[in-house]
């Protein structure tokens, strides 16, 4: 069976430290800060505000983003949103981001081209110019080739295991952070 092409960014899936909890924690996004940020991107913190992740310009992850609360400036209402729409002038309180932060934490995403075995081990970038779904609010966020760089932004750990899913193009895979503001300032992939 072919895999489906329906990227979903990274979605928690436990930790290597076997506790099982996913640990996030808020961080703040300036007041009327523009770009979206969907539920899945990876993000980090520049001058004390949560921003959405580049690898050309930033050189660590903080963590993934996973929603975001506000009150909303036309309603007055506190407001949960699975993303940050961008360019939301609040009147009153703070732009809170929950960002899955720890270094540990392991993810399921979705592989933009075709990943083989060889590939576990290897690291891989990020999809450039990543949006999402202004609807659900989750990121089309995907990996692109595997490379042995330490400079790259995601770990391939292995094939998530799940009957509907193989090894091939658009794979789900199983990774984390490679280059993480709390952790690793990015290893080399495996040799090839």
């Amino acid at each position: 069976m072919a895999n489906v092409n329906k990227p979903f960014g990274l979605r928690p899936l436990g930790n290597l430290s076997a506790t099982g909890a996913q640990k996030q924690y808020s961080y703040v996004i300036n007041d009327n800060q523009s770009g979206a940020i969907y539920q899945g991107d990876l993000v980090t913190v520049v001058a004390g505000y949560l921003v959405k992740f580049v690898e050309a310009t930033h050189s660590s992850a903080v963590g993934v983003f996973n929603g975001c609360t506000y009150v909303d400036p036309t309603s007055g209402k506190p407001t949960w949103s699975n993303y940050y729409p961008g360019s939301v002038n609040i009147t009153t309180g703070q732009i809170l981001a929950e960002v899955l932060d720890d270094p540990n934490q392991l993810f399921i995403v979705q592989a933009a081209g075709t990943p083989t075995q060889a590939s576990i081990g290897l690291n891989a970038p990020i999809s450039t110019g990543t949006t999402g779904s202004n609807i659900t609010g989750v990121s089309n966020l995907t990996f692109g080739t595997p490379t042995a760089t330490a400079a790259t932004s995601l770990k391939i750990i292995g094939l998530y295991n799940t009957p509907s899913n193989e090894m091939g193009q658009y794979a789900v895979m199983v990774v984390k952070i490679n280059e993480h503001s709390y952790g690793s300032a990015g290893v080399a992939g495996q040799a090839s």
